[in-house]
């Protein structure tokens, strides 16, 4: 039987034959910890309205994802779910609750109402805090709207069957840790894009999900998050043909 405890799952990572290692995580070797706390996601992002999406103007679809925040042991936690395996795209890959907004909806309406169909999360225990930058999908067809949440307390949620294989709750300090996060360069010339991968017990999270946790990371440890081709692989650029689908693309 394998390592019940290894890092790393199941989820099909389609790397381009161009890649190479990538460079060390913003925070260093050791991250400061304290600054993750339910007190600093309020001051970081209290009332914050996110960067828009440079595709918004050409009337690009948008989704919004909630990242759901809590406190719980004297830590701060995320909720993440696992996809189910059987679902046409992004099958077993670790996101956020979302999906596409409805005519006339918030993004903090989209939002909360995804996590309440997919995870069965009441509405009425999310605090909408504020939001992060939009994300650029690859493809250019749309963009995600991150929508940050604090709960009280560990949530009662159950999955909805037939989209969601699981519920994860990962408290962020460990997702700062040197054996959790790695990056990679995708691509060669102006055109590569570094893309960034925490390696869980049992699950690996990449792609878009992952752009958004390390970010969410940097602000909330008040580091530089970079040029915004950093945080948003897809700014800048046209259709990424011959690099397979998924980078930053529909994670919902």
């Amino acid at each position: 039987m394998g390592d019940v405890n290894a890092r790393g799952g199941p989820q099909q990572i389609p790397r381009p034959p161009a890649w190479t290692p990538g460079r060390p995580p913003a925070w260093g070797d050791a991250a400061s910890t304290e600054l993750l706390t339910a007190a600093r996601v309020r001051e970081v992002f209290g009332g914050r309205r996110g960067d828009p999406s440079p595709v918004a103007v050409h009337g690009a679809s948008p989704s919004a994802v909630l990242i759901p925040l809590y406190e719980s042991d004297g830590r701060l936690w995320v909720v993440l779910t696992r996809r189910a395996w059987d679902l046409r795209t992004h099958k077993g890959e670790v996101s956020f609750p979302g999906g596409r907004a409805d005519p006339g909806e918030t993004y903090a309406q989209t939002a909360t109402r995804e996590a309440n169909e997919e995870i069965a999360l009441d509405p009425s225990v999310v605090d909408v805090v504020g939001e992060m930058d939009h994300l650029t999908t690859v493809t250019r067809r749309a963009y995600i709207v991150p929508v940050v949440a604090l709960l009280d307390g560990l949530p009662a949620v159950t999955p909805h069957p037939g989209e969601v294989d699981a519920v994860l709750h990962v408290p962020l300090d460990e997702l700062c840790l040197p054996e959790v996060f790695h990056e990679e360069q995708w691509g060669m010339g102006p055109t590569s894009r570094p893309l960034y991968f925490f390696d869980l017990v049992g699950d690996t999270i990449w792609g878009a999900t992952a752009s958004m946790l390390r970010l969410l990371l940097v602000m909330l440890l008040g580091l530089h998050p970079g040029e915004p081709h950093e945080y948003d692989a897809a700014r800048g650029l046209g259709p990424w043909e011959g690099i397979p689908p998924g980078i930053a693309d529909d994670v919902v």
